[in-house]
């Protein structure tokens, strides 16, 4: 596998200055994660897509601030006719976790 430009040298590569690493960019997207989401969430919840999380990102139905900081959005997933709730760290940008939340009910105006 080709060095990245960070000058990882695998995707298993942990250690060191690589240690928070994200890469290869390529199979994520434009999409910023932490290593949780990426060897957790996506291990536990193989259905979740990349897509999915995207878009809950950019067309929220709801928005909420955490106690902690953290920001949660939910989006309607057409293809599941279930609601994904995607939770980000503080900048509101960096994917943290994901699932499909079955209690939320979308407030009608």
């Amino acid at each position: 596998m080709a060095d990245y430009p960070c000058g990882r040298k695998s995707v298993g590569e942990r250690k060191g200055p690589h240690a928070s690493c994200h890469h290869p960019a390529s199979l994520r997207g434009t999409m910023k994660t932490t290593r949780y989401f990426e060897e957790q969430v996506l291990r536990k919840r193989p259905y979740i897509r990349r897509e999915w999380c995207e878009r809950a990102l950019r067309e929220p139905v709801r928005r909420e601030v955490q106690p902690d900081g953290r920001v949660r959005y939910w989006s309607h997933v057409p293809e599941l006719n279930k609601y994904l709730r995607v939770v980000t760290l503080e900048d509101g940008e960096t994917v943290h976790n994901a699932f499909l939340d079955r209690s939320f009910k979308e407030q009608r105006s």
